[in-house]
């Protein structure tokens, strides 16, 4: 008798087994199908002996054999909260999955606020103009003052995140209204200094404006580079630099070039009035910003720029070496003489000559 309990005892405890391993392979199953629910709060689990009492069963993993040796039967069962391995019959994991409370709307995790704050932090309007653009507006004003060759303590690399961020924040437009009018408030000023400055320092002042507003583009314009290039380009389809330049032109040029041009004519008719560097500067740069006025005086344009005048034709060679006497006796009027001529001895160029070939063929043994 005993010996048959035993054996009814370990026939109960293996068909346990065998379904409980049956419902951890559908588990397994089910979730790669869905996600899993929440685990449920529920006491520690037990098992059914033979004798209808519930046993506990602690978390311990045992390391369970199939038919063959080596072989495992299935995933073991997910660990509980508590540390307790949970054993239940089919019929006892329906009224379990009951009883486990639903996820409420609270519990969820909203992604869909404030998505954009996990990127980048937020650029309101009232950010750029009380933070971004003051700092923006103090690097314009140190580069459109400073003398060529000059250093200036400013940061590059924050002045271009600046401008990096701000055109990231849809500010594109606001920023670019603000830079141009910045630029025109300074150029104005330029402007009137040079109306009130004397006709003796007025080719002078201009080529300092004029050098100094250029040399500026040359940093101006890389700092603002993503805003050119995302805004400028696309929506306007303009170019940064052409815009600024233009703005010189309009502002500063077209309002002294009538006034420049005569001073410009006199100062060529009278050698060295004006250093021949800096009467460069100003014709190129006139003709960079406005190529048409080389049309107000084609002579002066020709001798700095190429092109400029037709091609010299042979049937006119003779008058070419009129307009050479005539600027050789102009030199002489004013005071420039050709030398003495008469010391200039007629063998120097052959002894030259002579000496010279002289010297390299020793150098050659």
């Amino acid at each position: 008798m005993e010996e048959s309990m035993e054996e009814e005892e370990g026939g109960s405890y293996e068909a346990m087994m065998d379904d409980q391993n049956h419902n951890n392979w559908e588990a397994a199953v089910d979730g790669f199908r869905q996600p899993p629910p929440p685990p449920p709060a529920i006491p520690a689990p037990a098992r059914e002996t033979p004798g209808g009492q519930l046993l506990a069963m602690p978390a311990v993993s045992v390391d369970r054999k199939g038919p063959k040796e080596g072989l495992p039967m299935g995933p073991p069962p997910p660990p509980e909260a508590n540390g307790v391995i949970m054993m239940l019959k089919s019929g006892d994991a329906a009224s379990v999955a009951k009883a486990a409370p639903a996820p409420t709307p609270g519990s969820t995790i909203n992604i869909n606020t404030s998505t954009s704050k996990f990127l980048m932090n937020v650029i309101t309007i009232e950010d750029y103009k009380s933070t971004y653009w003051p700092k923006l507006d103090g690097a314009i004003d140190q580069l459109l003052t400073q003398s060529p060759g000059d250093y200036i303590p400013i940061s590059y690399e924050q002045i271009y995140s600046c401008v990096y961020k701000c055109v990231c924040q849809q500010h594109s437009e606001q920023m670019y209204s603000d830079l141009i009018k910045k630029i025109t408030n300074h150029l104005e000023r330029v402007s009137k200094e040079l109306q009130a400055s004397p006709p003796d320092l007025y080719i002078e002042r201009f080529n300092i404006a004029l050098g100094q507003y250029m040399g500026a583009l040359q940093s101006i314009v890389p700092l603002f580079i993503y805003m050119n290039k995302f805004y400028i380009e696309t929506k306007l389809n303009r170019d940064l630099k052409d815009d600024l330049i233009k703005l010189f032109t309009e502002h500063v040029a077209e309002k002294h070039i009538y006034s420049l041009m005569p001073l410009l004519l006199e100062a060529q008719s009278t050698p060295f009035q004006v250093t021949p560097s800096t009467m460069a500067n100003i014709v190129k740069g006139l003709y960079t910003l406005r190529p048409e006025w080389v049309q107000m005086a084609p002579t002066l344009f020709s001798k700095f720029i190429p092109n400029i005048l037709p091609r010299a034709v042979e049937s006119e060679l003779s008058e070419y070496a009129a307009q050479d006497q005539k600027l050789q006796r102009e030199l002489i009027q004013n005071g420039f003489t050709r030398g003495d001529q008469s010391r200039k001895r007629a063998g120097d160029e052959l002894t030259y000559n002579s000496s010279s070939a002289c010297a390299s063929s020793r150098g050659y043994r």
